[in-house]
């Protein structure tokens, strides 16, 4: 089998779009997976039969894929700008609907929360993470994290929102709350509406130039009038003035 025929075999029995990973990237990592799991590299057929079979095999196969690498505020000085600049833009609504799309183990919508619980601490929001790793969505729902995980939290901010037990931190219950997970495959599900922020970051840089632009379309169809894309700061959209966005600065780009 090779390997054109195992993404197809993949997509057929998993639903899974192998074809929008660069295909060099996706090869290495799936090479280094096949030795892990004892597989001759190469044997395609052998590999498809061990994700069919066993399922720890297939689930460290979706992590292989997904590179579940999370942790609160990344890029502290975007979530800077997410603060101070772009929520006081949309905040003009009482209710804000927000989506953090590919969210790993949930530190990525958990950072909005924090934000947000201060900016309106009154105000009830939508906020909804998805990933298509179910076992990395159980760790979200749970909020234990690392300390590394926790770097770019500030001291205060550690003290109000997490709780210590060992060398873990529980995120509290209240920001917990605010945040709902659910199983999405970005490049095969269809996509909700009207958010006012989408935060995809750090995703796109793994899918081919043809896979992002049709991402690019349906986030901006899925943002109401004025609504906000956050990506990551490896990333950026060349075309923006063709998808029908405006660049508010460095990784915002707001629906026209």
């Amino acid at each position: 089998m090779d390997f054109s025929l195992f993404k197809e075999k993949v997509r057929g029995s998993f639903k899974l779009d192998l074809n929008a990973y660069k295909e060099n990237q996706l090869k290495r990592r799936l090479d280094n997976l096949m030795v892990k799991q004892k597989v001759n590299m190469g044997d395609y057929a052998g590999f498809f039969k061990l994700l069919a079979s066993d399922h720890k095999a297939y689930m460290d196969f979706l992590d292989t894929l997904t590179i579940n690498v999370s942790e609160f505020f990344r890029d502290r000085s975007m979530f800077n700008l997410l603060e101070e600049k772009v929520f006081p833009s949309l905040l003009n609504k009482s209710t804000l609907k927000i989506w953090s799309a590919a969210c790993s183990s949930g530190a990525e919508p958990y950072s909005i929360a924090i934000i947000l619980n201060e900016l309106t601490p009154n105000r009830r929001h939508q906020i909804e993470g998805t990933d298509i790793d179910r076992n990395i969505l159980q760790m979200a729902a749970e909020a234990r994290y690392n300390p590394d995980q926790l770097r770019n939290v500030s001291g205060p901010r550690q003290a109000k929102y997490f709780r210590r037990e060992g060398n873990l931190y529980f995120l509290s219950d209240n920001i917990k709350r605010m945040v709902s997970f659910r199983q999405h495959d970005l490049l095969l599900d269809p996509f909700g509406q009207n958010y006012d922020l989408i935060a995809c970051r750090n995703v796109m840089i793994y899918f081919t130039r043809e896979a992002q632009e049709a991402l690019n379309i349906k986030f901006h169809k899925a943002l109401s009038p004025g609504g906000v894309l956050f990506i990551g700061a490896s990333e950026m959209i060349f075309n923006y003035k063709e998808l029908g966005f405006d660049k508010i600065t460095s990784c915002f780009y707001r629906r026209k």
